[in-house]
């Protein structure tokens, strides 16, 4: 490998013109396809075949009105007052009727008629109801209801919008996002000693995670897409690209500080040597995203799809754009010789990693067990993950759908707001036995103990479906609602014994289904990349014991960013500091999300640190000498990468999206914990104790494994500096000298 990228690099840099504007003009056809293209992002994550999803296929097959979208309007009246009074009640109507012709309504429930009114007067609710679907709803509709209600806040009265169809979509680029890309500037011009060469990550980052984005976009016109898909390829596009960019970038300038080093060769070697790195850590994060796929679930695979394009992007352009933007600087890459006046006081490049290598390595068995000790001290919170999809209460505080979250539950109770519909398919059972079997179940449901209310059955003009509100007194977030959903469908077999069939669904059943589906594919997606961990490692180092180790460091950063996330969104610590609206259950996704991303990314760190280490090990064969070695060339540049992508995933924990800041956050502390905790202090232990039996590999199984080089060890001679040739223009070839007539 490394000896392709050496000559793909020299090509890149003859022709880096030509390889500028190539990137350049696809950014512009991708960015014109991504903006003019590109198609609704949905707001809702569901999983075909789940009870909650198959109970809608029948709503919108056999009674549609019932499977569209609502806007609940949520009134409370002015402070002493209520919205029976004769004024309060004829401004609400007066609205109400105006609601009804906005676009895509189909019916405006009125409070009085309902039993829509709390018991006090003071709060009341009405439910929109459009043609469409939620996700499908149009926001010009949500703004122009909105509109509409603007009678009433300026009679006195409190107007917020709650219901399926008011989930916002995820955003991403605020001020937060923002600050992390200044960090991230700050630490690259710290760790490569130069503004030029800090900034050039940052551009080629952004090029490629435009790039990416963009793409994303564009595909998002022919699949359906969650907001969250492209955010996520924001944020691992932009967390990588920089990184990968600062691994080639710091392998350049170390060998420039040779004074005898041509430029050009230098760039050939850094893209042959970090760029194999690069490729082969990009290709475990890629692959570990796109192994999303294997969950079945629809919106997962999109999203880890989406994130694999980005990264894959962002490989390219560390192989291709920078080595030919940085032969376009040429020789101002080169770092400037400091000059002391002492050189005693001179320090020989990376001696504090070489002093923190010697200081682990000196009792390894007491650093491995305080280490693991405390990660899983970490971890320990994690026994009690709950998973579930964040409802309104988790919104911004000054959101309107927090804002209607807590009316109701002021108005009618906290289970209000956690409604699950029943959904009973009547066709099948005989004309005289259908009453009497809606009446039983709906007196069993109201006989349930964590049951507040049942509404009276509405059947479809057909009668072949009849669908009954189910508000629980617990929340939406609480275990006792997981169980009465259960305890509801236990019901199925009585229904099913008259010949019908019953469903349960709704918003927060749905997010019960999509939980228990993705906790039960989160076992199968560990083991494999499990699996696949301890395969691409065993082909990037020739070793059994290297990757048995790194693939344990990786479930022990897993377990401890879990069991933080839980210690922070579960059990509400930090809630203030980090801004979370209120606790609840871990968003379902988040720990297969989690597992692929923080594998790849775990691997970089890894495959950064370890080759350097079997670089170092191949020349003197000295286990002890290689670690410390290994450790003092890459601790520089590893710990600089993991803080560019805490600042960068820390960013977006400040976003107002309950799901990108509980991802933020999971992906921050998992970076942090793994390159500081495990890769740079619980590795090089390992390594110690391992000594020369960690580079032992089984000669069966190493003719079977292909040599893939990533240290370069077959690269040709380095070749020396050119005195007289100028950086800064293309070398030109001779012309051909006309033939000599004899």
């Amino acid at each position: 490998m490394a000896s392709r990228l050496y000559a793909w690099a020299r090509w890149m840099v003859r022709r880096r013109r030509w390889v500028i504007a190539t990137w350049i003009v696809l950014l512009a056809v991708v960015g014109g396809l991504g903006a003019t293209l590109h198609g609704k992002r949905t707001t809702e994550f569901t999983v075909p075949g789940v009870e909650a999803q198959q109970a809608q296929d029948l709503l919108k097959e056999k009674f549609p009105p019932a499977a569209g979208g609502v806007v609940r309007v949520v009134v409370a009246a002015p402070e002493g007052k209520t919205v029976t009074d004769p004024a309060q009640r004829q401004a609400l109507d007066a609205a109400l009727h105006k609601a009804a012709s906005v676009p895509g309504v189909v019916t405006v429930s009125q409070p009085t008629s309902v039993g829509a009114v709390s018991a006090d007067r003071t709060i009341a609710y009405s439910d929109v109801r459009f043609a469409e679907e939620a996700s499908k709803v149009e926001q010009s509709a949500k703004d122009e209801l909105s509109t509409v209600m603007q009678p009433l806040r300026d009679a006195g009265m409190q107007v917020e919008l709650g219901g399926s169809a008011m989930l916002p979509e995820s955003k991403a680029g605020g001020p937060a996002e923002l600050v992390g890309v200044v960090l991230a500037f700050v630490i690259l011009a710290v760790a490569l000693g130069s503004v030029v060469a800090a900034g050039l990550p940052l551009v080629t980052a952004l090029l490629g995670v435009a790039v990416g984005v963009l793409g994303t976009l564009f595909v998002s016109g022919f699949v359906q897409m969650t907001g969250t898909a492209t955010v996520l390829a924001l944020m691992i596009g932009l967390a990588v690209g920089i990184d990968y960019a600062l691994f080639v970038i710091s392998r350049h300038r170390e060998q420039l500080s040779d004074p005898e080093t041509d430029w050009e060769e230098s760039i050939a070697r850094a893209t042959a040597t970090a760029g194999s790195a690069v490729v082969f850590a990009g290709a475990t994060v890629v692959i570990a995203l796109a192994a999303l796929a294997i969950t079945g679930i629809p919106f997962l695979t999109i999203m880890g799809l989406a994130g694999a394009g980005t990264v894959l992007i962002a490989v390219l352009v560390a192989i291709s754009l920078l080595p030919a933007v940085l032969g376009v600087f040429g020789e101002r890459m080169r770092p400037r010789r400091p000059q002391r006046k002492s050189k005693s006081k001179d320090r020989p490049a990376g001696a504090w990693g070489l002093a923190w290598a010697r200081t682990v390595t000196r009792k390894p068995a007491l650093v491995l067990l305080v280490g693991i000790v405390g990660l899983l001290a970490l971890a320990l919170p994690a026994r009690d993950l709950r998973l579930g999809l964040p409802s309104y209460a988790s919104q911004p505080e000054a959101s309107t759908q927090h804002k209607s979250y807590d009316l109701l539950t002021e108005g009618f109770g906290p289970g209000f707001n956690a409604t699950l519909i029943t959904v009973v398919d009547t066709e099948h059972i005989p004309q005289n036995q259908r009453q009497a079997t809606v009446t039983r179940l709906r007196g069993a449901l109201a006989a349930d103990e964590n049951v507040a209310a049942v509404s009276r059955p509405v059947s479809s003009p057909s009668g072949g479906v009849v669908v009954m509100g189910v508000a629980p007194k617990s929340s939406p977030d609480a275990q006792a609602t997981t169980d009465l959903v259960h305890r509801m469908r236990d019901r199925a077999p009585e229904v099913a014994d008259t010949g019908g069939a019953l469903y349960v669904t709704g918003q927060t059943a749905m997010a019960i289904d999509v939980a228990g589906k993705l906790g039960d594919a989160l076992p199968l997606f560990l083991g494999i990349i499990v699996i696949l961990a301890l395969i691409l490692l065993a082909i990037a180092f020739r070793s059994i014991l290297v990757p048995l180790k790194a693939a344990l460091g990786f479930l022990l950063s897993v377990g401890a960013s879990l069991g933080a996330s839980v210690w922070v969104f579960q059990q509400g610590h930090l809630n203030g500091l980090l801004d979370v609206a209120a606790i609840g259950p871990v968003t379902s996704f988040l720990p297969v999300l989690l597992t692929g991303v923080l594998f790849g990314l775990a691997m970089d760190y890894e495959v950064f640190l370890v080759s350097r280490m079997r670089e170092h090990y191949e020349h003197s064969k000295d286990p002890a000498e290689a670690i410390a070695q290994g450790v003092s060339s890459s601790a520089r540049v590893v710990v600089a990468a993991a803080l560019i992508m805490v600042a960068v995933f820390g960013g977006f924990v400040f976003n107002e999206d309950p799901i990108v800041k509980a991802i933020g956050f999971a992906l921050a502390i998992g970076v942090f914990i793994d390159a500081f905790v495990v890769r740079m202090t619980l590795v090089p232990a390992a390594m110690a104790l391992l000594g020369r039996r960690a580079w032992r590999m089984p000669r069966r199984l190493d003719r079977l494994l292909p040599d893939v080089d990533i240290e370069g060890a077959r690269l040709p001679a380095s070749a020396p500096a050119v005195p007289a040739a100028n950086p800064h223009t293309e070398k030109k070839t001779p012309r051909r000298k006309p033939a000599t007539r004899v």
